[in-house]
This record gives C-alpha cells, sequence and structure tokens, in this order.
C-alpha cells in the first residue's frame, strides 16, 4: 500500500482537476491531505521551508518582470503596427495575408510572449480582413490561433524560464537553445502557407492593388523602419544582453520592461489609467504562476516524502525501457495531457516527476527543456481545451464557427508535432547555439 500512495496522490490530482477544481487549490489541497498522511505534523516543519525558497529565487523574478513587458506592450499600439504593415508589405503575395500573421506572431512573440493577449489582438485586426479578402475561414483561423502561440518557444518565454528554473538549468541557456528550434518552427509555417496558397490559390489571394499602390516609395519605406526599428531594438536589448553575456535574464526583462513602457510613451498611449491596467493585469498573471508553483513545490514535496521518484524510476528501469523509449512515452503523456489541462499545470505536475529519471537517465536536460516547451506550445491548439482556440473564438467575427477553427488547427499542430520530431532526432539543434557562444 505505502509504494501505491504516490500513485494514488497522482490519479486523485489528475481526477479533481478533471471535474473543474481550481488548478492551485487542488495542488495544495491535495499535497496537504497526503502530506498529513505521510509525515503527520512535521509537513508544516517542512512545507514552510520549501516555499521561502521559491519566494527568494531571484530567477523567477524574470516571470513578473516579462509578464509586464508584454502586457505594456499590448498597451502601446505595437501589434496594430505591425501587422497593418506586414499585410501591405507581403500583400501582393498568394498567402501574403496569412504569410505577414506569421511573422507578426514571431516578432510578437520575440516581445511579449502572452499568447492571449497576441491572439485576441491579431484576431481582431487580422481575421475580418482575411475573411473580407476571400480566404478560407480554416486558414484564417489556424494561422492566427497557431502564430500567437510561438511565444512560448520564442526567447524570452515565461515556459522557457520555468521549464529552466525546475530543470536547474541556466535559463540564458535555455533562451539561446529555443533559437533554432522556434525558427524551424516558424519556417515550418511559412512553408505550409506557401504550399496550401500554391494548391488552392483561391482560398489565400492577394490584397487589391488599389490598397497597396500607395504603400510604394518613400512612405513605405518610413512606414517599415517606423513599425520595425523599435521592436527590433528592445528584442536585441534584451536577448542579446542575455546571449552576450552582459545581463542575467532577471535583469534583462528588467531592461525589457523599462524598453517596453518607452515604446508605450513614444506611441503616445501611455497614461495613468493604462499604467493601473498593466500593473492590475501584470499581478493577476504572476499570482496566477506563484501560487501553481507553491501548490506544485508542495506536490513535489510530498511525492518524493512517499519515495515516489524512486519508485517510478526502479519501474521504468526494471521495464528495461531505454532513455529513447522513455522519452517518447514522456513526450506522448504531455502531449495528450495538453488536450486537458494548461501547459502551468503540466509544468508543474509532471516535469518535476520527470527530471530526476532523465538526469540518472545521462540525458542532456536543456535538450529535454525545449522539446517539452515545444510540446507544451501544442496545448493552446488542442481542443477541448486548447486557450487559443477559446481566445480566437471570442474575438471572431459573425459566421466563424467552433468546427472552421478546429480544422483550422490541424495542419498546425501536425506541423508542431513535424517539428519537435526534427529537434527530437537532431539533438545539435538546441545544443550547437549554446555551444558556438559559449567558446
Amino acid at each position: 500500500m505505502t509504494e501505491a500512495m504516490p500513485f494514488i496522490m497522482f490519479a486523485s490530482l489528475f481526477v479533481l482537476l478533471l471535474l473543474g477544481f481550481p488548478v492551485s487549490f487542488t495542488l495544495g489541497g491535495v499535497s496537504l491531505i497526503f502530506g498529513l498522511l505521510t509525515f503527520g505534523s512535521n509537513f508544516f516543519n517542512l512545507l514552510p521551508l520549501r516555499i521561502w525558497g521559491i519566494m527568494t529565487n531571484y530567477v523567477l523574478l524574470a516571470v513578473p518582470l516579462f509578464v509586464y513587458m508584454g502586457v505594456m506592450l499590448e498597451k502601446s499600439g505595437l501589434a496594430e503596427d505591425l501587422l497593418e504593415t506586414m499585410a501591405l508589405l507581403f500583400g501582393r503575395m498568394k498567402g501574403g495575408l496569412a504569410i505577414s500573421v506569421v511573422v507578426v506572431g514571431a516578432m510578437l512573440g520575440a516581445s511579449t510572449g502572452i499568447v492571449g493577449a497576441t491572439v485576441v489582438t491579431m484576431g481582431l485586426l487580422s481575421l475580418p480582413t482575411m475573411v473580407k479578402r476571400g480566404y478560407s475561414a480554416e486558414l484564417a483561423t489556424g494561422t492566427i490561433s497557431a502564430s500567437g502561440t510561438l511565444g512560448q518557444i520564442i526567447p524570452p518565454s515565461i515556459v522557457l524560464v520555468l521549464l529552466g528554473s525546475i530543470l536547474n538549468v541556466s535559463i540564458g541557456d535555455m533562451f539561446i537553445g529555443a533559437v533554432i528550434p522556434a525558427t524551424i518552427l516558424v519556417s515550418l509555417y511559412l512553408a505550409w502557407i506557401v504550399v496550401f496558397s500554391i494548391l488552392k490559390p483561391e482560398a489565400a489571394p492577394c490584397m487589391p492593388e488599389d490598397e497597396l499602390r500607395a504603400f510604394t516609395g518613400r512612405a513605405m519605406v518610413i512606414r517599415v523602419l517606423r513599425a520595425f526599428v523599435l521592436p527590433f531594438f528592445l528584442v536585441i536589448a534584451v536577448l542579446g544582453s542575455i546571449f552576450a553575456g552582459i545581463a542575467s535574464p532577471t535583469e534583462a526583462a528588467a531592461v525589457g520592461a523599462l524598453g517596453a513602457t518607452l515604446l508605450t510613451i513614444g506611441h503616445g498611449k501611455f497614461d495613468l489609467p493604462t499604467l493601473k491596467d498593466v500593473m492590475r493585469e501584470t499581478t493577476l498573471l504572476t499570482c496566477m504562476v506563484f501560487i501553481i508553483l507553491v501548490g506544485a513545490t508542495a506536490f513535489g514535496l510530498v511525492f518524493r516524502g512517499m519515495s515516489g521518484d524512486r519508485i517510478l524510476t526502479q519501474f521504468i528501469l526494471g521495464a528495461n525501457l531505454g532513455p529513447n523509449t522513455f522519452l517518447a512515452l514522456v513526450m506522448v503523456v504531455i502531449f495528450v495531457a495538453g488536450f486537458f489541462i494548461d501547459f502551468i499545470e503540466i509544468t508543474f505536475i509532471i516535469v518535476p516527476v520527470v527530471a530526476p529519471i532523465f538526469q540518472s537517465l545521462g540525458i542532456d536536460l536543456l535538450w529535454i527543456g525545449v522539446l517539452i516547451a515545444m510540446n507544451l506550445q501544442t496545448s493552446f491548439l488542442t481542443p477541448p481545451f486548447g486557450f487559443s482556440l477559446f481566445y480566437l473564438k471570442g474575438v471572431a467575427p459573425a459566421g466563424i464557427t467552433t468546427g472552421q477553427i478546429y480544422r483550422g488547427i490541424i495542419p498546425f499542430v501536425i506541423i508542431q508535432l513535424v517539428g519537435l520530431t526534427l529537434v527530437l532526432l537532431f539533438p545539435e539543434t538546441v545544443s550547437w547555439l549554446p555551444d558556438v557562444l559559449a567558446n
């Protein structure tokens, strides 16, 4: 019975989550009950020490700073300028509007990393235009939903910060290691849109010539510079300072928060109500992340206290699962879990359990972290609980059905799995750039 307790606790947690109980309180409540059963009253002597360790973790300060940066950029009008400019820039190409959405999604991912804000903004600005221009509803909704999730793998990403903290891997290395996989994923998105536009040109038409006529010469150059230069400098300031070793991720996040505030001032969108809104949203998002982290820490404490990690390791080794088989099994579990629970829950529930096993099997944790981040990205797109789908449906114009949104994301989920497989087969896509910069 003792050896079964960790798995009973795990099963209890998933059942309660599927019944709809709040994640943070479910994690904490299940941990409290099983902790008392395992440790007795001593559990209350152990838990505060773990929570204090979270509260004093300097690296995790990057989370509220990156959240502030993202929310502030959402208010700055940056996304609107980028989308309008990119739509005109690629407007003469078949599928040009969809290509512009992917490029802007990648740029916003490198600037903000907040999925909800990106999907809602691009949904409000691009979806009505794409439908009006004759784009297939499936291509339009799929492109917007998928592009909005790119902030989960493109650094600076909150997912990468949390995974680096849990796996005990340098956040800077996580950011650098994710660059090539993120580039591969964006390239696959663009390639699919080009192929789709060739196969079905009527479903991805060019923009009308009269709208493009004014976008030439000096006016085009000025608009492109205005839309690109300032966001580009912000990305360089944040990521460049990390990659060059000038600043830690936490310090770079502070630079990003200040830069986002200056960009908002530059766009004339900064005022006291805006600042209050940004601070309120930042506080809410940060509290959500950290209360789940506290619950997950308590869960991990109890799970290890019941020797759950040792029992699981012995089971895996006894089943003669090789490192590759175990890795494939974990990737499948994370992918399936993404249909039902959010990426934060998966990060804090599953990753701490499997991380010690990966370490004991001698697998590079940096590579594992990037693989998990790419896998977690699919959780935003897979029904029934894909948050990107909910965000987009909430702002979609009349006539766009849930069925069209679900059908639209299928190719992009397949593309994400193809990208994940490529990184799985070629670990050097993660390790090469950190090795080069280290030398």
